[in-house]
């Protein structure tokens, strides 16, 4: 018999109801979120008589440990039912739109039941895509923190202490957070030699000894004076968010080390390490969202929307509208913009992709999203086929589809 178990999840309990093929209920109950409440589950599922190969479950999370104890258990078909799916699946049920958890539990088994095949089931992956995918996921997160400080600290510093923004052009970096914290005021500058200035540069092992002078030049150069009460009211801050932004570098570039070490492990690596502007962070992420499960994505069109960078179209009767798509997964929409940007100097095809797209009106942005585009469709079937990229192959097959056919 299969039975199909629908579970509304929430951070300190668990709703849980199970329908057979017919419909009928067969149970209903609440668990906890605990280990305790976790295998209450699994003594219900024994004295129901039942396999777990016989169990359908779904919920609206991937992200869960009641996931992981159903994984690790032994279930296997597993199911992530979109909360947006349920929200429209639920007039089906209740014409007045009221709901509750245990309704919303009936509704996901119910819907596994009846739309069971327009789901996809859900595994996590192997062991090395599961560190992976923590390692884009905290490699992202350093990436926006390290920008949401960095300009704090340099609108800071453009209030009263503008001069040390302009000596190193890779801004944020190391070396100009020790700057600002070595010489946090404009007083600091006043004293300061050319000897003492080569020094700081060695004991942080700056490598161009030719623009010494040129930096010290432009710290010592005339900039308006600040009042004392701005200094004071802003040196502290900057000290400290210049702090804050070592570290956050820090961590960023250990991360990105983690992901490389993992990435150069995995199977799949080849084929987005040939992705031309990829790079150590892109190709890696790119791996992640594409995953291992290739059934997933049985056509390409499926990766386009869950990355946001194909449109929404509408027709109906006489009306007919194409909008942006703002349901999809915004880290894949975001890699995947970024890797459209990033292949330009290395991929001519691309290069006049874009400039074409310019040409006829669009904005660059979206002009980037149609690129993307058109390389989720290449690295789909560069996925499909694990093989890697070849521009000229690429522009060969292009030219061979637009040559007219006799």
């Amino acid at each position: 018999m299969k039975v199909y178990v629908g579970i509304d999840w929430s951070d300190r309990k668990h709703d849980v109801f199970v329908v057979d093929e017919s419909g009928r209920k067969i149970g209903y109950f609440e668990i906890e979120h605990s280990q305790t409440g976790f295998e209450q589950l699994e003594k219900w599922r024994e004295k129901a008589g039942l396999l777990r190969e016989e169990c359908k479950v779904g919920l609206e999370t991937a992200h869960n440990l009641l996931l992981d104890f159903l994984w690790g258990t032994g279930y296997t078909d597993i199911y992530v039912v979109p909360p947006n799916i349920v929200d429209a699946s639920r007039p089906r049920y209740r014409q007045g739109g009221a709901h509750n958890d245990k309704s919303d539990a009936y509704t996901i088994a119910d819907l596994l039941r009846t739309d069971g095949h327009r789901f996809v089931s859900w595994h996590p992956g192997s062991e090395l895509l599961q560190q992976m995918r923590a390692a884009v996921s905290s490699a992202r997160f350093y990436t926006k923190h390290s920008v949401a400080v960095a300009n704090r600290l340099q609108a800071s510093l453009k209030r009263y202490h503008p001069r040390v923004l302009k000596v190193f052009t890779n801004w944020p970096s190391p070396i100009a957070c020790h700057l600002i914290k070595a010489y946090p005021t404009p007083q600091h500058l006043q004293t300061l030699t050319y000897e003492e200035f080569t020094g700081f540069l060695k004991a942080h092992r700056h490598t161009k000894p030719s623009k010494w002078l040129e930096y010290y030049d432009l710290l010592k150069a005339s900039a308006p004076v600040p009042t004392p009460a701005t200094v004071h009211a802003y040196q502290h801050e900057v000290v400290q968010l210049a702090d804050l932004l070592l570290n956050s570098l820090d961590l960023e570039k250990q991360t990105l080390a983690q992901l490389q070490t993992l990435f150069r492990n995995h199977e799949d690596a080849p084929i987005f390490d040939s992705l031309p502007g990829a790079g150590e962070l892109l190709a890696p992420s790119l791996l992640v969202k594409f995953g291992e499960d290739r059934q997933r994505f049985s056509q390409p069109g499926a990766l386009q929307a869950l990355a946001g960078t194909a449109p929404v179209t509408k027709q109906s009767g006489g009306r007919y509208s194409v909008h942006f798509r703002r349901a999809c997964d915004k880290d894949f929409r975001y890699f995947m913009q970024q890797f459209a940007r990033c292949s330009l100097p290395n991929s001519p095809w691309a290069a006049a992709y874009f400039h074409n797209a310019t040409q006829r009106g669009l904005a660059p942005s979206h002009a980037y999203r149609c690129l993307a585009n058109r390389w989720i469709v290449i690295i789909w079937r560069l996925w499909q086929d694990r093989t890697t990229y070849d521009e000229a192959y690429h522009i060969q097959r292009r030219s061979e589809r637009r040559a007219p056919k006799s």
